[in-house]
């Protein structure tokens, strides 16, 4: 497992000595067994209490690219969509994990999780290094919009001790028939591989499958607002509009629908 880690750290271009220091905090916790078991917590990447993640899920198709606009104009968001990441890395010049998310993204299936939370901390790591004037950027806070992300059990429990503790997952629903249909619109100018029929009814098998465990596992912690994703768009804006708002002035705490 350490060398798969290591091939992605270098396909990531993550920094040489970040490897160095990890090497050398497990040879000392090998030689030290009182600090290897009370080290054994891993500190994620960012405080959350500065830094705000709110998830972003739902069925292909549910609007969840559209909603995330929207609320970036609102709140000053950065919006990552970890699809659009994964795009991106396999399109880029000499990446060793190109065609492998091809293949994946072509057969609906899910890219390895060590792949997809290292583009999203180094994107996240990228907009906190910028210079902001937005309401919850100052003093070094943040606010993500992660898009399509987690999609699995093992992907949100290893993001949110390792990178960042979610604050909220805003879970969009509607009916499949709905998203197929939207989906196949979408295909006639998108230019995605995977905007075809065969692969949009493999990607509602996987959602089922993987995804709704995942916000089962949030709805246990009281952090999913479900919003109706089959009206309007501007009806389905208000809806989580309303919902971030209240999230952020610290007046929800609980699952709330909408």
């Amino acid at each position: 497992m350490p060398a798969i880690v290591d091939k992605i750290a270098e396909a990531l271009h993550i920094k040489k000595h970040e490897h160095q220091e990890h090497a050398s905090a497990e040879a000392s916790s090998s030689a030290n067994p009182t600090s290897a078991s009370t080290g054994a917590a891993q500190t994620p990447v960012f405080d959350h209490e500065k830094v705000k993640v709110f998830f972003v899920l739902g069925g292909p198709g549910a609007g969840k690219g559209t909603q995330c606009a929207n609320l970036v104009q609102d709140f000053g968001f950065c919006h990552l969509s970890a699809g659009d990441l994964l795009r991106a890395e396999q399109n880029r010049e000499g990446s060793e994990y190109g065609d492998l998310i091809r293949k994946y993204i072509r057969e609906g299936q899910i890219v390895p999780m060590e792949i997809t939370i290292k583009l999203l901390e180094n994107a996240m790591r990228a907009e906190l290094a910028k210079p902001h004037t937005t309401e919850g950027w100052e003093d070094g806070r943040g606010r993500f919009l992660i898009d399509g992300f987690p999609r699995k059990m093992d992907q949100a429990l290893k993001f949110d001790e390792d990178v960042c503790l979610s604050t909220m997952v805003l879970f969009f629903t509607t009916t499949e028939e709905e998203m197929l249909k939207r989906l196949l619109e979408r295909a006639k100018t998108s230019g995605r591989e995977d905007d075809n029929e065969e692969s949009i009814r493999k990607r509602f098998r996987v959602y089922k499958e993987q995804t709704m465990p995942v916000i089962e596992h949030y709805s246990k912690e009281g952090k999913v607002a479900t919003i109706d994703a089959t009206a309007t768009i501007e009806e389905v804006h208000q809806k989580a509009k309303e919902i971030i708002a209240k999230v952020l002035a610290g007046e929800v705490g609980r699952n709330i629908t909408a």
